[in-house]
């Protein structure tokens, strides 16, 4: 018997590779940039995100690349801190959001009954009330702080997470190969890592680049009403609004850390457009 070759890994990755659409390259490369500028920030920026270089709002120049803010800091020096502290943060909101999220869908799905009910209708009331009237509320009541923000963010958008999660696996659960696996005598546990787990991937990963979008743009306009990172942290949130008096005089200063803002939140969008395309199996 004439058995096929098996396929290699190479070829396969090379396949993908060709098949990426210009935006999506866009994309994972402007992300690339971002990383890259986060993760060595201390080597990257000139000056200390805290630290007073010069005088009130100086122009652009030799000694200060985009000039300085209202308190005299290194504005590009803050841009580059910026992007450690915002997408940092942004970044952890959204994985401990899927924690919670993912993992109460997936168990939802796959017990049914009374623990389902029970989740969905503490996800209902979350989600009841306006989202940012919710987190100003309770960021009001817990005060300001690194991990309040993380924590309030993370629970309300958990509930996002958990009727994808919920809706996606209901999906699967209710398949043979998992009334299958139940009649083998698997455990709820090994069911949901081996059956559900894997055939609900693609959504999402899908629904955690478009998570990290809606953080990230939380996280910025909170900092714009002063409930976000606390000073002296630089956010692009809250460089917007420390610098927003220039604008009134035609300078487009307070511009720069809101174009990063959106040029990230389009970056991450190009590639989940790219993925969502790549699962469905759709072709162009």
């Amino acid at each position: 018997m004439v058995t096929a070759p098996p396929r290699r890994l190479g070829t396969s990755a090379w396949r993908l590779v060709r098949t990426i659409p210009i935006t999506a390259m866009l994309g994972i490369a402007i992300i690339a940039a971002y990383a890259v500028i986060a993760i060595f920030a201390p080597l990257l920026a000139p000056h200390g995100e805290a630290e007073i270089v010069g005088a009130q709002f100086e122009p652009w120049g030799s000694n200060y690349l985009l000039g300085t803010d209202n308190l005299g800091r290194d504005l590009a020096s803050r841009l580059i801190w910026g992007a450690r502290n915002t997408v940092g943060v942004a970044l952890a909101t959204t994985v401990l959001a899927f924690v919670i999220g993912a993992t109460t869908g997936l168990l939802a799905a796959a017990l049914g009954g009374w623990p389902d009910m029970i989740l969905s209708r503490i996800v209902d009331i979350l989600m009841a009330v306006p989202a940012l009237i919710f987190t100003l509320l309770a960021l009001s009541a817990l005060g300001p702080g690194i991990w309040n923000l993380i924590i309030v963010i993370a629970v309300l958008d958990a509930t996002r997470v958990y009727r994808l999660t919920r809706a996606t696996g209901m999906n699967v659960i209710v398949m043979d190969y998992v009334e299958a696996a139940r009649l083998r005598g698997e455990g709820t546990w090994w069911i949901i890592r081996h059956e559900v787990l894997p055939n609900i991937a693609a959504p999402l990963i899908a629904e955690f680049g478009l998570r990290f979008c809606f953080v990230f743009l939380t996280i910025s306009a909170l900092s714009f009403l002063g409930l976000g990172l606390p000073p002296p942290m630089a956010d692009w949130g809250g460089m917007v609004r420390d610098n927003a008096a220039l604008i009134a005089f035609g300078d487009s200063t307070p511009l720069l850390p809101a174009a990063c803002i959106a040029v990230l939140t389009v970056a991450v969008n190009f590639v989940v457009d790219w993925m969502l395309h790549h699962a469905s199996g759709l072709k162009d």
